[in-house]
């Protein structure tokens, strides 16, 4: 990991916080997510000349490397792991049961 996955994931966190009082932890999470993977597709689909130089699905298959994937991956995978855990939620009601 470097330091941009560090950033996004801290950005992402903190969008899921804001955007949790209006529309709930899932799509908040998930809200940030899309926006960070659209954001890796739209570089992927510059690196191969601009969107009108390529084909419709060039950017979801092209020049992904580990770096591009835990760009998104990460933070998807810490607000998955906010919205399991917070109060209300699945891993909450196993611990809640366990005492």
């Amino acid at each position: 990991m470097n330091i941009t996955h560090l950033e996004h994931t801290f950005i992402a966190l903190l969008f899921q916080a804001l955007l949790w009082p209006f529309v709930g932890r899932w799509v908040a999470g998930s809200l940030i997510v899309a926006v960070f993977l659209g954001r890796e597709i739209a570089q992927h689909e510059y690196a191969g000349g601009g969107a009108n130089e390529v084909w419709y699905l060039y950017g979801l298959f092209n020049h992904w490397s580990l770096d591009s994937f835990l760009d998104f991956a990460a933070p998807a995978l810490a607000c998955a792991f906010i919205a399991l855990a917070m109060p209300g939620g699945w891993l909450w009601k196993q611990f809640a049961k366990s005492i």
